[in-house]
């Protein structure tokens, strides 16, 4: 067993060290966590999150390498093709753990995906909030509306004007230059706060990861609100930024 295999059964079995380990289904020996080391047979998926799937601690800075390197290891042992000759219950358990193993690996392998994943692991569910707004609109017959970053008002109110300029002198068949030129700076200034905010979440990261060290609860939920916000705040740029794009494909530039 290798130590990220070790170390992952204590954490999916939520055991101390030192502490037995669930036994293989098909001969009873002490087993890894997906596949058995003395038989090879598949083991039935465990309920837990990505990172315990890894064998990994629940931190945003997380050693890609080595996730990768896991990765394909437990790739050439799960794979449902070695067990095409295997009962079902095996097979299908296969099909389960490669499956998750996927969906892990592709999560965990992003950084925003990661950061994503983990507030989902802490009850913050970004993308629900936002469909429950988008359903809320729908029903009710107004607009969603987004709640413009203080820091971003001033910026925000005078590209809105740019945009809604620009879209009248395309139906007029006018052209000013100036004004693409100043759509432009807008959209290059929204490209940079956007790259920034990516450094100002990896500064949270930072702090959750410390903050797991220590145990600290507390700080733990204010630094996932920290994240939350920085998330929010990007996704509206990013949005912003698909508006200035379509506005100006469309004028054919």
């Amino acid at each position: 067993m290798t130590n990220a295999e070790s170390k992952s059964s204590l954490v999916i079995t939520g055991q101390a060290p030192g502490e037995a380990t669930p036994s293989c289904w098909s001969c009873g020996t002490m087993r890894a966590v997906h596949f058995c080391n003395a038989c090879g047979k598949v083991q039935p998926p465990i309920p837990v999150d990505y990172f315990a799937f890894f064998g990994f601690p629940r931190k945003l800075n997380l050693d890609t390498a080595a996730l990768e390197k896991e990765f394909y290891a437990l790739s050439r042992k799960l794979h449902p093709d070695l067990f095409g000759q295997a009962d079902t219950q095996e097979r299908t358990w296969s099909l389960e753990q490669s499956s998750m193993l996927n969906d892990a690996y592709r999560t965990l392998k992003d950084p925003i995906r990661r950061t994503e994943y983990l507030l989902r692991l802490e009850g913050v569910e970004l993308e629900e909030q936002s469909k429950q707004a988008t359903e809320k609109a729908r029903a009710s017959g107004e607009l969603k509306k987004q709640v413009v970053p203080p820091d971003l008002l001033e910026e925000v109110f005078e590209l809105n004007m740019h945009l809604e300029e620009l879209r009248m002198q395309k139906k007029m068949g006018d052209d000013d230059p100036a004004l693409l030129e100043e759509i432009g700076k807008a959209r290059l200034s929204l490209e940079e706060k956007y790259d920034a905010l990516l450094n100002e979440l990896k500064t949270e990261w930072n702090h959750w990861d410390t903050a797991v060290d220590d145990g600290a609860e507390g700080a733990r939920r204010k630094i996932v609100d920290k994240m939350v916000d920085v998330l929010n705040r990007r996704n509206y740029i990013r949005n912003l930024v698909r508006d200035v794009n379509e506005a100006m494909e469309k004028s054919n530039l």
